[in-house]
């Protein structure tokens, strides 16, 4: 009976160590499949200029996120096929394998860490703005107190709005959706991207001239960053070269222009950086 239980010990503890291979090499093995199908699958956020929006004329993507997979895919010798994915979805398409890779507005959170591996240079520093109206008499985050605030699922705003400035936080389907509800009078504040809505209020001045971003601040900049799934070191390497590389050249800072980043100064700071290397 002991001899038995011993072999029984360590046959399974062989098939954990073997199963546990298997996983790591087949998660090891993405960048091999990228390669190998000669296509590279980004999620994206399509939510408006300047990181992704459809142009009306053409009805292709633009924006510096859709960029910057495309100069991926090529630093990679690969095609490009973009999925549009939204705050709720986008970390289950990643997991499902639907997409190799995310560049969707995700800053880099100690929760999203935890879950999801994520490329160690960042290809942007972006912080929230808040949008509310000019009659509104709020003129900084501690004025949210008690009140309703929406913002996209899955947003890293939630918590310090709730935590810090003890807003009433309320969580929509998307970016546009927010806005519709601020306008509409659902919430005091629609709070995103702070480079997303600025252009917003300039590209639609008219239908947006009862509105303004007053704050002086932007809540918790954070560090921009392509995710992918948990073991991947291959593709995360690779990724990163190709990341700094386009740091290092000034492509990503030109892109950034090209699509009318409203705040590059962490860009040109890395551009300095790496190019003296």
């Amino acid at each position: 009976m002991f001899a038995k239980t011993i072999t029984k010990t360590v046959f399974g503890l062989a098939l954990s160590v073997a199963t546990l291979a298997a996983t790591q090499a087949s998660a090891d093995a993405t960048l091999d499949r990228i390669k190998g199908r000669g296509k590279l699958t980004v999620g994206v956020i399509l939510s408006g200029a300047p990181f992704g929006s459809i142009d009306p004329k053409t009805q292709e993507q633009k924006g510096y996120n859709i960029d910057i997979a495309k100069a991926l895919a090529a630093d990679l010798g690969v095609e490009l096929e973009t999925v549009t994915v939204t705050p709720p979805n986008r970390v289950q398409f990643l997991q499902q394998g639907k997409v190799d890779i995310l560049i969707a507005n995700m800053q880099y959170t100690e929760e999203r860490a935890k879950v999801l591996d994520y490329v160690p240079t960042p290809y942007d520093r972006a912080g929230g703005a808040a949008v509310v109206r000019k009659d509104s008499g709020l003129k900084d985050w501690a004025d949210l107190k008690g009140k309703p605030v929406c913002i996209s699922q899955g947003s890293n705003y939630a918590q310090p709005l709730a935590e810090e400035y003890g807003a009433i936080v309320k969580g929509l389907p998307s970016q546009p959706e927010s806005l519709l509800a601020l306008q509409g009078g659902n919430c005091v504040a629609a709070v995103h991207v702070g480079a997303t809505v600025g252009l917003l209020l300039l590209d639609r001045a008219d239908e947006w001239k009862d509105y303004a971003i007053p704050f002086p601040t932007e809540l918790i900049p954070s560090d921009s960053v392509i995710w992918l799934r948990k073991g991947e070191a291959d593709t995360q390497k690779a990724l990163d070269e190709s990341v700094k590389k386009l740091h290092a050249s000034g492509k990503m800072l030109e892109l950034a222009k090209e699509n009318r980043l409203l705040n590059t100064k962490y860009l040109e700071e890395e551009n300095k950086k790496l190019s003296a290397k």
